[in-house]
C-alpha cells in the first residue's frame, strides 16, 4: 500500500502578509477559506481566515496539498512576543478536509511549521509553544509531542514562572490571537480559560467521540478539566527544542504503553525557566 506520507505535497509559508503580493495573498486567503469552511459550520472571523495583510504578516503556515495542487490541509501557527520569555508560537488553527483526515496530516503540518520556524529562526535551544483548544485529541497530541507540557498528564506539579507569565500575558494582551472570548475567565492555576467558546463555532461537546485522542488516559485527564457545556478551553503551554524533544516523546509513549503512570503518577518534568 502506498506510503499516506506520499499522498500530498508540503510548502510552508513563513509570514506571508510580509512579502506576498496582493494578488497572491488573495488566492491563499480564498483557499484558506475555502478549506476551513469543510470543517465548520460557519467560518470564524479569525485568524488567517480574515485574509489581511496585518493578520498573515505573524503566521507561519504549512499547507499540505494533493498531486493536482489543491489544498487538502493547513496549520497556521502565530509568533508571539512575551517579555521575558522570548518569541512564542502559538500552535492556532489546524483545518483538513473530511477527505484527508484519518492519515495523520494534521500531525504533519504542525510539525511543519514548528520545525520549519526552528530551523530557520531556533535551530539551538527551546522556543516556547502555546495551544488553546478543548478538542481533546489537539491537547493529547501536543502534551505527547511537545516537552514539559502544562497541563498534561506527564507533568507533576505546578506551572514554572515563565509559564505563568506566558499565560498571563496571552490571557492580557492576545485574546483575539487565540480567539479567546472578552467574558472568559483564565484560572492562573488550571490553566483553564472558563467560558473561552461558549455558544461560539468552537465549542464542542464531551460527546463527540470524534474528537477525542486515542487514548483513554488522555481524555480522561482533560475531561476532568473542563465544562463542555460552558465552553472551556484548556491553554497550554509548552516548549520544544530539535536536539532533546524527539526522544522525550519516545519516553512519554512507553510511559503510556506499560501503566507506569497507574503506580508512579506523572513522569517528573524537566526543569523549566
Amino acid at each position: 500500500m502506498k506510503d499516506e506520507r506520499q499522498k500530498y505535497r508540503y510548502q510552508v509559508l513563513y509570514f506571508p502578509g510580509r512579502w506576498m503580493d496582493q494578488p497572491a495573498q488573495r488566492r491563499l486567503a480564498a483557499e484558506l477559506r475555502e478549506t476551513a469552511a469543510t470543517c465548520f459550520d460557519e467560518l470564524p472571523d479569525y485568524q488567517c481566515l480574515r485574509g489581511t495583510r496585518e493578520e498573515l504578516a505573524d503566521k507561519v503556515i504549512a499547507v499540505g496539498r494533493h498531486a493536482d495542487g489543491s489544498m487538502a490541509g493547513f496549520c497556521s501557527t502565530v509568533l508571539l512576543a512575551v517579555p521575558g520569555a522570548g518569541p512564542v508560537l502559538h500552535l492556532g488553527l489546524t483545518c483538513v478536509r473530511p477527505e484527508a483526515r484519518g492519515g495523520g496530516l494534521t500531525h504533519r503540518l504542525t510539525s511543519r511549521a514548528v520545525v520549519g520556524y526552528l530551523l530557520r529562526r531556533r535551530p539551538i535551544g527551546r522556543l516556547w509553544i502555546t495551544n488553546c483548544a478543548c478538542v481533546l485529541s489537539s491537547l493529547g497530541n501536543v502534551a505527547l509531542h511537545f516537552d514539559d507540557v502544562y497541563p498534561s498528564p506527564f507533568f507533576r506539579g505546578r506551572p514554572s514562572e515563565a509559564q505563568r507569565r506566558i499565560a498571563a500575558e496571552l490571557d492580557r494582551h492576545y485574546r483575539d490571537k487565540l480567539y479567546v472570548l472578552p467574558e472568559a475567565m483564565l484560572d492562573g492555576e488550571t490553566f483553564v480559560f472558563r467560558r473561552s467558546v461558549r455558544r461560539t463555532v468552537f465549542q464542542k461537546s464531551a460527546e463527540q467521540k470524534a474528537f477525542h485522542h486515542r487514548l483513554a488516559e488522555v481524555n480522561a485527564f482533560y475531561l476532568g478539566l473542563l465544562n463542555f457545556d460552558e465552553g472551556d478551553e484548556v491553554l497550554q503551554v509548552g516548549s520544544v527544542n530539535l536536539l532533546t524533544t524527539g526522544p522525550k516523546y519516545w519516553l512519554r509513549r512507553a510511559w503510556l504503553r506499560h501503566g507506569t503512570h497507574r503506580q508512579v503518577g506523572p513522569l517528573q518534568p524537566s526543569p523549566v525557566g
